[in-house]
């Protein structure tokens, strides 16, 4: 990586000339490495930090590999090519970001020596299918079920990621199901609030919804037990007509007639909300001063522009129904599932705090922390410990961590590996030694020594105890079962089919052309016909 300017490049051997044949599929394989080489040290708890400056001379401090990648810029389209996968990876399964990069590295860098040996890159591609097919048994074979609803083996999955219950509370908050149908959509639902200031350990999941809003006028209520909500999508405020009106007034009074006629607009429409008797307004858009002031004279509270976002998870926690227009209000509509309705003050800004739902299907997280950049590091763990938590809810089954799983799928190839005969063996064998790389990884992270832990490892596996993997800490081997460290299988499934599909598809690439614009070769210079056209 280097600093050009301010801007951190990415610098691979960009592709301008033409590139064909085994040339173009070795720059390839070399873009390929180096962007898994430079996320490799990413890997397990002892992960070594990478400081990312951006375009505005800020820095970015994080082992997150998913994050380092989005933020450098590369020029090879190899390289593009592997960071797309830590993002196809990052939202199928929010986990598993480094793991993908590193595995995809490999399986490429192993490619590079059947493609010396000269097999074909066909052979080399359906060789690799018959190894992913051979993969995914084994892990369905050393894998174990998990019951969800038992939360000390749920908090034991998720520790890696942070060492509170947060995520696996707020997945439980928004997890429905529908007959068969679950949905766990935390993206839309769990919302985080990062406060800076206080401590960590003061950071908790509201059982309801925070809103950095404040009431529209001074006299309502701040404080309110078990609160109506009435939630809207549309102005208390006079309906003006569009450009098309146009009013002449020649007497006074007919000014502040116009007035009174406004005021009476805005009060039916207040009036038809009171006949539900309210205790809390909330609306997307604007409230004026009449209708403040005649909510203030009922004693009804009443916030204002709240983002669509907000209004859709606050419907889901306090049990409400938005309305479009005043006119369709029903009694059904009001929400009254909502304990508590009050406003705070943290730091310098006022918080509306919705809490003490029964049920509440929507929620958010309020995560503390002395500094921004500790909050944003808390708030990208958090993230993987929900994706974590949400992919064991729809797919219940763990397989043990610490590259055990890899070791397991490494041992079992090799053994699978001797009843194949011909050229496909060559690649078969290849899958099963770039699945090694991912506990030879984490022994060298945490200062051990690979080549002596990984012999011990492959010993152990070879005599039936597929459960034995690296720990992260000291680098030495350990029984998973006794560690306690297991990972959600659905994760290990979705990076080895996208680690094996990026190398398939990378290997079958034997062409790189610069694509030109058109206007460029045409001779004699003048405009292309279109641009004629259009003039």
């Amino acid at each position: 990586m280097q600093a050009g300017g301010q801007t951190p490049v990415f610098i691979m051997n960009t592709a301008p000339e033409r590139q064909s044949g085994r040339k173009a599929q070795i720059s390839n394989i070399t873009a390929a490495k180096t962007v898994a080489d430079v996320i490799r040290t990413c890997l397990g708890p002892k992960a070594m930090l990478k400081m990312i400056l951006d375009p505005m001379g800020g820095i970015l401090l994080t082992n997150d590999g998913n994050a380092i990648l989005r933020e450098i810029d590369v020029a090879h389209p190899a390289a593009k090519n592997m960071i797309e996968l830590s993002r196809t990876q990052d939202e199928e399964c929010g986990d598993g970001t480094t793991s993908v990069i590193i595995l995809a590295g490999e399986i490429l860098a192993q490619s590079l020596a059947q493609l010396e040996r000269d097999i074909h890159p066909v052979v080399i591609i359906s060789a690799y299918n018959k190894a992913l097919k051979e993969a995914l048994e084994i892990i369905k074979r050393i894998s174990v079920p998990i019951n969800t609803n038992d939360d000390a083996q749920m908090l034991s999955l998720i520790k890696t990621s942070i060492g509170t219950n947060l995520a696996l509370q707020a997945v439980r908050t928004v997890a429905q199901e529908e007959g068969s149908l679950k949905t766990v959509d935390i993206k839309r639902y769990a919302r985080v609030e990062k406060v800076p200031g206080g401590e960590i350990e003061q950071s908790k999941v509201l059982s309801g919804i925070m809103l950095n809003k404040d009431i529209t006028h001074p006299k309502m209520r701040r404080r309110i037990a078990n609160p109506r909500i009435i939630l809207l999508d549309c102005p208390l405020e006079y309906k003006k007509g569009e450009s098309q009106t146009n009013i002449e007034i020649s007497k006074e009074a007919d000014w502040s007639r116009i007035q009174e006629i406004e005021e009476e607009q805005v009060k039916a429409m207040v009036d038809r909300i009171l006949e539900f008797k309210p205790d809390l307004v909330i609306t997307e858009k604007g409230v004026s001063d009449y209708a403040q002031h005649f909510l203030c004279k009922a004693n009804v509270s009443a916030i204002r522009r709240v983002r669509k976002s907000d209004n859709n998870r606050i419907a889901r926690a306090v049990g409400a129904t938005i309305v479009n227009r005043v006119e369709d209000l029903r009694e059904s509509d009001v929400g009254t599932k909502c304990g508590l309705f009050n406003i705070d003050k943290m730091g310098d800004e006022y918080f509306t705090f919705l809490t003490e739902c029964t049920t509440p299907k929507a929620c958010t997280i309020l995560l503390r922390g002395p500094s921004k950049d500790i909050l944003n590091e808390i708030d990208r763990n958090l993230a993987d410990a929900m994706a974590v938590a949400r992919n064991v809810v729809f797919n219940p089954i763990l397989a043990p961590g610490g590259g055990a799983t890899e070791m397991a799928i490494s041992v079992g190839l090799h053994a699978k590996a001797r009843s194949i005969t011909g050229v496909e063996g060559w690649p078969f064998r290849a899958v099963a030694d770039a699945m090694e790389v991912i506990p030879r990884t984490l022994v060298q992270n945490s200062g051990g020594n690979a080549i002596r832990v990984l012999t011990e490892l492959r010993a152990k596996h070879a005599s039936g105890e597929s459960s034995w993997g690296i720990d992260g800490e000291t680098g030495k081997i350990v029984d998973m079962k006794s560690y306690g460290l297991y990972e959600s299988a659905s994760v290990k499934i979705q990076t080895l089919k996208t680690a094996v599909e990026a190398a398939r598809v990378l290997l079958r690439v034997d062409d790189v052309v610069q694509a030109t614009r058109k206007d460029r070769d045409r001779e004699g210079g003048g405009p292309p016909p279109e641009e004629m056209m259009e003039g």
